[in-house]
């Protein structure tokens, strides 16, 4: 697991974001200000930063230029509601690999940490979750393997298609057949809640879906779908 280093001066949604962070594969290291990150940055361990650039005690930026003039092989994203061209020239011109806007959805925050963990051949070594669509079988990375219904195999399919992306409620009812306009969107709560448990009950492990609030749900692990 890979050891990143998050700073967000918000506590609530720093916290939040954290956990979304931490249920993708990436070991946490959450921090809400600059004298907290230098106090618990390890250049030998920590091996991504995400960084807001608007702190109460000083500037991301500045810290940011620090971490590169140190030399140490760090990817490093910037995570800022300030999105202008002129701010993220800057935030790229000073040393960030990446850089965010806030709105952005957390599937790309997924993505680009995925392309930076390749680009700096950092391995997770994370073993994927399967859906194989002929049986209508999960395979669990333990190699547990789950029995599924019809329906809990077009939910699956629509999110483990695009693992790590935000996958929206309409998308999911069309899958299932349905009119996103008249469909009682409390079924697909039940349905998720029911494919939760499902999973849980039969494997003794927790499905890695995220509810993205006002949005849909992604599945946050590494996943293939079979025939």
């Amino acid at each position: 697991m890979i050891d990143l280093i998050f700073l967000e001066d918000d506590p609530v949604l720093g916290a939040e974001l954290a956990d979304f962070l931490g249920e993708i594969g990436y070991c946490v290291t959450f921090v809400t200000s600059l004298a907290e990150f230098n106090a618990a940055f390890e250049p030998g361990r920590h091996r991504l930063a995400v960084i807001d650039i608007g702190l109460p005690d000083g500037s991301g930026l500045s810290l940011i230029q620090n971490l590169r003039l140190a030399g140490d092989r760090l990817g490093i994203v910037v995570f800022s509601a300030r999105g202008t061209a002129t701010d993220r020239i800057e935030g790229l011109c000073i040393g960030a690999d990446h850089y965010l806007g806030k709105g952005c959805d957390l599937g790309e925050l997924s993505a680009t940490l995925e392309a930076l963990c390749r680009r700096l051949e950092l391995n997770r070594s994370q073993p994927a979750w399967c859906l194989e669509i002929g049986p209508r079988r999960l395979c669990l990375p333990d190699g547990a393997q789950v029995s599924l219904s019809q329906q809990d195999m077009l939910v699956l399919r629509c999110l483990m298609a695009a693992p790590g992306e935000s996958i929206s409620r309409r998308q999911i009812i069309q899958a299932l057949g349905g009119d996103y306009l008249s469909y009682d969107q409390r079924r697909l709560d039940t349905q998720m809640r029911r494919l939760r448990r499902k999973v849980l009950d039969n494997a003794g492990t927790e499905l890695p879906i995220k509810t993205l609030r006002n949005s849909g749900y992604c599945f946050y692990d590494a996943a293939s779908v079979r025939p």
